[in-house]
Order: structure tokens, then sequence, then C-alpha cells
């Protein structure tokens, strides 16, 4: 009896924390609430590995000495001449959204391209390190030992061998596969700077001082100050091996030119100094040389350790931006209510309206939720479309053919709350012209969801991608 009630204090503390813990949507409560009482043992010990966003005090900490200490790159000589970047008045609240996530404000100047497809920007990687005078600094969440991963190292080697600086950086989980391979090792022997993001360490202790499914999902990629690399893509070949059976993976990925370049840089700096321990900070400084007028641009970063739905309502303010035309792609759609009602809105007030995801999806929790969500979806107008050609990986989203988000972070609970992201926002009409190209070519490889097809689904399916929904939070 008395182990009864000490159960029942447990499960009482537990739900009074999960009530009282700020920046939780009621949403979230709910599911937490539901699990503790479902799973009375497994329920608390999931709360105390899942429940909470804790990267770990000495983490925070040295973070938060980095950020400090870190100039800012607007000092840099050269970098306020770009900074009036041509942003027509109806937009510019856009990017103060931004701008208040992670501190940069847009800055114009930058020459952008999007890459054809997944080979070609490794190529064009390869080509840009190949090339490099300075210095190269990498960060993927994934990095496989595989044909691309191997030729960006081979890459990286032969710059390290002719005195450029190379900073290679890996989340520790999303590649531990390249991190226990000889590829590794053949990097440090190189002479390539290496270092490994949120490292994991041994489970059990990690899980005691902070999540341990707190990740760097960030993709950047910086030559010389001045290029950068912005997109979905891991440095890994389409056909993934570790998951082929969704292969080939289908990205998108801006290479930009200008000052923009310094942001990435920044943003590479703060992850390469909390983790590395090597002081970069005066590469922030070096001049902005002088480039051909160009297209305004930032970058939008965020995490766990940003101030709370930085994530959410960047996506959300774009989506009540838009006027005309909304399209939207990515691989994860498990939004907040917010979110899902910004989309509705959107095609509610005549806004041609359009959601791609793929049709087979690597995580089967994502493709039940994100189904449960299409009969709200298409009864408010939204075109949703099903990628058929592999797993369509591109984040992406497009308004009014003059403004492109594009980058790192998913519609879904773990870009919002857990991980560390990066994107790209430009205003420009030529380049959303090119990234409308590429999701018009996506579009032609999906397969529309109608209506009547959603309310012909089984009983059983509705209740299982229902039920997987409610628990979106905890998942």
């Amino acid at each position: 009896m008395l182990l009864y009630w000490l159960h029942i204090l447990l499960q009482a503390g537990f739900i009074a924390r999960v009530l009282l813990r700020p920046h939780r949507d009621p949403a979230s409560r709910i599911a937490w609430i539901v699990v503790i009482l479902g799973l009375p043992v497994l329920g608390m010990v999931g709360y105390v590995l899942l429940g909470e966003t804790n990267i770990g005090r000495s983490r925070l900490g040295r973070l938060r000495e980095v950020l400090a200490a870190l100039p800012d790159p607007a000092r840099a000589p050269g970098y306020d001449a770009a900074l009036a970047g041509d942003i027509p008045a109806r937009h510019r609240a856009l990017f103060a959204v931004g701008q208040s996530i992670s501190g940069y404000a847009p800055v114009g100047g930058n020459r952008v391209a999007l890459l054809p497809d997944s080979n070609a920007t490794i190529a064009a990687l390869v080509a840009d390190i190949d090339a490099a005078t300075d210095h190269v600094h990498l960060l993927f969440y994934i990095w496989l030992p595989d044909g691309n991963g191997t030729r960006v190292a081979e890459a990286l080697c032969r710059a390290a061998r002719r005195g450029v600086a190379c900073r290679a950086m890996v989340d520790d989980l999303g590649s531990r596969l390249l991190t226990r391979s000889p590829l590794w090792a053949r990097m440090q022997a190189d002479g390539v700077r290496l270092a490994r993001a949120l490292p994991v360490g041994n489970p059990v202790l990690r899980a005691a001082i902070g999540r341990i499914d707190l990740r760097n999902h960030r993709k950047i990629m910086v030559i010389d100050n001045r290029i950068a690399y912005c997109g979905s893509q891991n440095c890994a070949d389409p056909e993934f091996r570790i998951k082929a059976k969704y292969a080939p993976w289908v990205d998108a990925v801006m290479r930009a030119e200008g000052p923009v370049a310094r942001q990435c840089q920044h943003l590479f700096a703060s992850d390469w100094m909390t983790y590395a321990g090597e002081d970069i900070g005066a590469l922030l400084l070096q001049p902005v040389p002088e480039g051909p007028p160009g297209i305004p641009a930032q970058v939008v970063a965020s995490g766990p350790t940003v101030r709370h739905s930085a994530t959410p309502e960047m996506f959300q303010s774009l989506m009540y931006a838009a006027r005309r035309e909304l399209v939207i792609t990515t691989p994860y759609y498990v939004p907040d209510e917010a979110m899902q009602a910004a989309i509705c809105a959107a095609a509610w007030r005549g806004v041609a309206t359009t959601l791609v995801l793929p049709a087979r999806n690597d995580s089967w929790a994502v493709a039940a939720a994100s189904r449960s969500y299409y009969a709200d979806l298409l009864a408010a107008g939204v075109r949703i479309l099903e990628f058929q050609g592999g797993l369509l990986h591109a984040k992406s989203i497009t308004v009014d053919g003059e403004l492109t988000l594009i980058g790192s972070a998913n519609m879904d609970r773990r870009s919002f709350d857990l991980n560390y992201e990066n994107n790209l926002l430009l205003c420009d009409a030529e380049a959303t012209a090119a990234m409308r190209v590429r999701q018009d070519a996506f579009i032609a490889q999906s397969r529309p969801v109608t209506a009547p097809e959603v309310a012909a689904w089984p009983l059983p399916r509705r209740l299982w991608n229902n039920a997987v929904a409610v628990l979106g939070p905890v998942l």
C-alpha cells in the first residue's frame, strides 16, 4: 500500500512539473499527461529522458560564453555598405522576424544559385574546396563515408595539405558512421581539424545531465569567408545506403556568394568554438570585399537554446504574408496547431496553397501523424501532393514568386524544439523563380491527394493516424 501511494505521489509530482514547465503548448502538456498516466512507470522514465529541452548546464554555459565573445559580423569593414538591401516595404517585417531569432540583419549584395541536384551540389562544393586559398568550414548533421562523403573528405585533405585551414564538424550521433571509420582518422592525419557537436559519450550519463536526442541538424559550408551553401542536403550519396529502400534522397541547396556568407561564418564559429575550443572569431572581422549588386538575404538560425517557438514563428509569418501563392515542400509535416491554422488560413483567404510531402517516409510515426492533418487541409483548399520519386527531403517555402526560405528545418516538433537548424531567407524574383521551377519538378513527380480518397480511408487507419498525432509532441 505504501508503494502504491508513493507511486501516486510521484505521478502527481510529474504531472505538476508538466503543467508548470514554461514554454509548453497545451497539446504537449496533454500528451505528456496521457503518457505518464497511461504508462505509469515508463511514462515517468520517458519524461525524465525526453520530457524537457536541456542540453546540459555546462554546455549551455559554454555556448553563452562563446556567443558573448564572438565579434558581430556587422563590424567587419565593408559589411555595412551592403546592409541596405532592396527589400520591398511589404516584406521588411518578415526579415525583422528573422533578425529577432538569430540577430542577423538582412544584407544585400549577394549572388545565389540553386544547384541542380545532390551530386551537382557535391561537385560544386569539391570545386570550391579545391579553389580555396584561406579556409574551408563544413558542418553536417549526417556525413557518411560513402562516395560523396569520401569525395568531400578527400578534397578537404588536399586543401589541408596545401596549407588551407580546414575545419570539419559533424553531429556526434548523426555522423557516427563517419567518426568511427578510417576516413575520419585519415582526415585528421592530413591536417583537417575535426570536431563533434553534442558528443553523446556514455548514453546513461548523458541522459542524466541533458537530453541525448537534442541534435545539431545544421548543414553549413563556408569557403574563404565569401562562399556559403545552405539547404537540406547532408554529405552523402543520394542513394543514402543506410536507408536505401527510401532512396533517392531528393534535396535542394543554394550556393551564395556575398556578405551573407559572413552570417554563415558566424553561425559556424559559434558551434565550432563551443565544441572544438578554438577561437576563430577574428575571421568575422576580415574586410568584406566590394562586389557587384546582388539580392537581399538573411540567415535564420534556431535551436533549443534560441528563443522559444522561433522556427514555427518564421514559417507562420511567411504563410500569413502570402497573398497569391504559397508552395511548401517538407519531408516531415507534424505541425503545431498554430502552423496548421496558418496554412489553412492561407488557403481560406484565396491563396493558391500547395503542400508537397514524400509518399514514403522513413519515419512511420511522422508518416501517420502527417496524414492525420490531411482532411482539414483539403477542406480549406490546400493542394496536397505526395512525391513518388524517392524521399523528398527538400525543405523550401516560396511566397508570391518573391520570397524563398530554404534550409535544414523541417515542419515538425524536432525542428521546432529540439534541433539546431539553419535557413536562408531570400527576397528576389529570379531566385524564387528558380526555386519554383524546382518545386514544379517535384509536383510533376507527385500524386495528388483528394478529399474523397482521405474520406474513404478505413476506420483503423484513421484511428492510427490520429492516435500517433496526439502523441506528436512526445514523439
